[in-house]
């Protein structure tokens, strides 16, 4: 078996995902179609606020909110749907977008480099 590092699962998955810079995100969100979903741990959201409008499934139960007969599951979360995911720097989220493809979702994507990309780029965060 070969194994492989954090990074290189990070990579890949990138390479068959669809990335996007915060301003392709802010205009997405902002034309109403897309669902954002804010993949960190509450800890992570409460200590460096949120991307306003973005729903919180942490990383962890993802799969279960995504999957429409999980007894978690959230209805927002809809395979035909239009979504784009967000960690902080961009590893987790990206990994969530290739595991979402592989339940199904159809049109999703991430936000390359995550919050931390999308503070840099002076784009509004709420507490």
């Amino acid at each position: 078996m070969n194994a492989r590092t954090a990074a290189q699962l990070v990579q890949d998955a990138k390479s068959g995902i669809e990335n996007l810079t915060p301003d392709q995100v802010a205009a997405e969100l902002a034309a109403g179609d897309a669902l954002l979903v804010d993949v960190r741990d509450a800890p992570e959201r409460s200590a460096n606020g949120a991307i306003p409008g973005a729903i919180h499934a942490s990383r962890g139960m993802l799969e279960f909110y995504a999957d429409p007969s999980s007894p978690y599951h959230k209805a927002p979360l809809d395979p035909a749907r239009r979504v784009i995911l967000h960690c902080a720097s961009g590893g987790r989220s990206a990994l969530a977008a290739q595991t979402l493809k592989a339940m199904g979702y159809a049109n999703v994507a991430h936000l390359d480099g995550g919050f931390k990309a999308w503070q840099a780029a002076g784009k509004p965060v709420e507490a």
